[in-house]
C-alpha cells in the first residue's frame, strides 16, 4: 500500500478551504497538512512541511498563486502544485505552467475530476482539465513559432511512442505494461526523449507532443 498524499490547502477564501477540507479528508488515501490564505503564507507552510501536492489559488493578497508556484518549485522540486482557480483564461494557465505547475483545474470542476487531478500530478504526471485544453492547445501553437525545424525525426520510432503515451497521461508503469517493456526502460528512454529536444519536465513535452501533432485534445 502506497503512504497518504500529503496536501496543501491555498485559497484566501475560508469557506472554500473549508469545502476543500471536507471532500479531501473522505479521501483514504490524502492527508490535509496545512492550510494558507496568501502565497507567502503557502510558501512558508511548504517548507514546514513539504507537502505531495498543493492545491494553489491564483489570485490573493500578499502573493498571487503565480509567483508562490515559483517559489515552492525552487525550494521543493518534488512538491507538485495544482491550480485551482476561478480562472480559465491563456493568460494564468501559461504562467503557471511557466512557474512550474503540474495542472489546472476550474473551481467549477465535479469533486472527483479533482480528486483524479490530486492522484495524477502526485504521481509525477500533468493534468490538463479537458475543456480547457482544447482553446489553450490552439492558443499555445497559434504561439509557436512555424518557422523552427521539428526536432521529431531525431527521436526513434519507441521514442516517439513513448513521448504519445506520456503525452496522454500514462504513468511509467502503465507505458512499461502497454509497451511490454521494463518500468526503467520506459524512464530512460523519456531522458533520451528530453534530452534530444532540449525539454527538461512532462509539461514541455505534452506541449511539445500536441505541437508535433502526436497526440489531439478535442473539445
Amino acid at each position: 500500500m502506497s503512504t497518504q498524499i500529503r496536501l496543501l490547502l491555498v485559497d484566501d477564501h475560508a469557506v472554500v478551504r473549508s469545502g476543500l477540507r471536507m471532500l479531501l479528508q473522505a479521501q483514504p488515501d490524502m492527508r490535509i497538512v496545512g492550510e494558507a490564505e496568501t502565497g507567502a503564507a503557502a510558501v512558508h507552510q511548504v517548507r514546514l512541511h513539504r507537502p505531495d501536492v498543493v492545491l494553489m489559488d491564483i489570485q490573493m493578497p500578499d502573493m498571487n498563486g503565480i509567483e508562490a508556484t515559483r517559489e515552492i518549485k525552487a525550494m521543493s522540486a518534488d512538491t507538485a502544485v495544482l491550480a485551482l482557480t476561478m480562472h480559465e483564461d491563456d493568460q494564468y494557465f501559461f504562467e503557471m505552467l511557466r512557474a512550474g505547475a503540474s495542472g489546472y483545474v476550474p473551481k467549477r470542476a465535479a469533486p472527483d475530476e479533482l480528486v483524479n487531478a490530486i492522484h495524477v500530478v502526485s504521481g509525477g504526471e500533468v493534468f490538463l482539465y479537458p475543456s480547457l485544453a482544447a482553446r489553450l492547445v490552439r492558443s499555445y501553437l497559434g504561439q509557436s513559432d512555424t518557422t523552427e525545424a521539428s526536432t521529431l525525426d531525431e527521436l526513434t520510432p519507441r521514442e516517439q511512442e513513448v513521448l504519445t503515451l506520456i503525452a496522454e497521461g500514462l504513468t511509467n508503469p502503465e507505458i512499461a505494461a502497454r509497451l511490454v517493456i521494463s518500468a526503467k526502460t520506459v524512464d530512460r528512454h523519456r531522458e533520451n526523449i528530453m534530452r534530444k529536444v532540449n525539454l527538461h519536465n512532462r509539461v514541455d513535452l505534452v506541449k511539445y507532443a500536441i505541437k508535433e501533432g502526436l497526440i489531439e485534445i478535442g473539445d
